[in-house]
């Protein structure tokens, strides 16, 4: 697909919610503006970074404004100054009402949860309630 990035993250608003251009347009420089990609709409995702192509899929959720996001390993291919970035912005959604599920491997974004359920070979180990604790 040659598409821009912009492009990708309205699809979904053209095809199902059938929400109009200009609409859209603001929400594509929004939702990338708070994962830092503003700079990068015109790209396409093949110009792009892992680490920027995972913050390419937060936004495409972000412009539907979820109230629940499933996030599977959401900064698994980013550095640490944008894993902070990131899961500073899920704090932010959180702040706002949206409820975030994290699914990870690392326990520092673990700690940076309200609940962590910890699954091994698919049954629940833990299920503890935890203080917010910044990294």
């Amino acid at each position: 697909m040659h598409k821009s990035v912009s492009f990708l993250c309205t699809f979904y608003l053209r095809k199902t919610a059938r929400v109009p251009l200009k609409e859209r347009r603001e929400r594509a420089i929004q939702a990338l503006k708070r994962v830092g990609l503003e700079h990068r709409m015109f790209n396409r995702p093949s110009e792009l970074s892992g680490g920027q192509q995972q913050r390419v899929s937060i936004a495409r959720a972000l412009v539907n404004n979820p109230v629940l996001i499933l996030a599977d390993e959401p900064t698994g291919a980013l550095d640490s100054q944008t894993t902070g970035e990131i899961l500073a912005l899920f704090e932010e959604l959180h702040a706002q009402g949206n409820t975030i599920v994290i699914v990870t491997h690392e326990e520092e974004v673990a700690r940076r949860a309200k609940r962590v359920v910890r699954i091994r070979d698919g049954c629940i180990e833990s299920d503890t309630m935890v203080s917010m604790v910044r990294a």
